[in-house]
């Protein structure tokens, strides 16, 4: 199919009628064909031209951390070219582990999409500052023994909540554009300074 951008070479194309054998008479059909024709080049141009702020559903995803226990840092791309990155999965497993107990699990990579569009959403630079990742049987019971509002089937067990906070954002914003992606779950504990988001059932306290 051809594409005319501008209504210059469509009327370029249409002089080249005028000097062939293939004439175009402007009959009532003739009308038809030039306004189907000014309509497709025009479409085209505009598609073109959205495809370029439209960004695409598979561009690559980028995250940074830090871990305020460990006071570990990392800044990487873990989806890149329609595909996550196994070694950077890795990396971040490590930096989010059971530092108590010294173990690493697989984090959920819903869990990094969902920080992937926290961050977006914002237009944070800075990374994530982490209270918790994932957290082992033993720890969660531990926490549950000595402080409030932890759960005993708590998601951070299976790689699928974390606690964060963000540097230059306000908790509240923060709270208030996790709910709003409707993503997962979002507590709010304004007293100790973190938002918690996991990927279960939609879900707000």
């Amino acid at each position: 199919m051809m594409k005319y951008k501008s209504f210059k070479e469509i009327g370029s194309f249409l002089a080249g009628f005028r000097d062939s054998s293939l004439k175009m008479r402007f009959t009532r059909r003739g009308f038809l064909k030039m306004g189907a024709l000014t309509t497709m080049g025009l479409m085209s141009h505009a598609a073109d031209a959205l495809a370029m702020v439209r960004p695409a559903e598979d561009s690559d995803r980028s995250l940074s951390f830090y871990n305020l226990h460990t006071e570990e840092s990392l800044q990487k791309t873990y989806f890149y070219k329609d595909r996550y990155v196994p070694k950077t999965l890795q990396e971040i497993n490590y930096i989010l582990r059971d530092f108590r107990a010294k173990e690493v699990h697989p984090i959920d990579v819903k869990l990094l999409d969902l920080l992937f569009d926290i961050k977006r959403r914002l237009g944070a630079k800075e990374p994530f500052l982490v209270i918790s990742g994932y957290r082992s049987p033993a720890t969660n019971e531990y926490l549950r023994e000595h402080s409030r509002g932890v759960a005993a089937g708590s998601l951070h067990m299976f790689g699928k909540a974390i606690d964060i906070r963000l540097p230059s954002v306000s908790l509240e914003t923060l709270h208030k554009t996790a709910v709003s992606l409707r993503l997962g779950g979002v507590g709010y504990y304004p007293s100790s300074d973190f938002v918690h988001v996991d990927v279960g059932n939609v879900r707000y306290w």
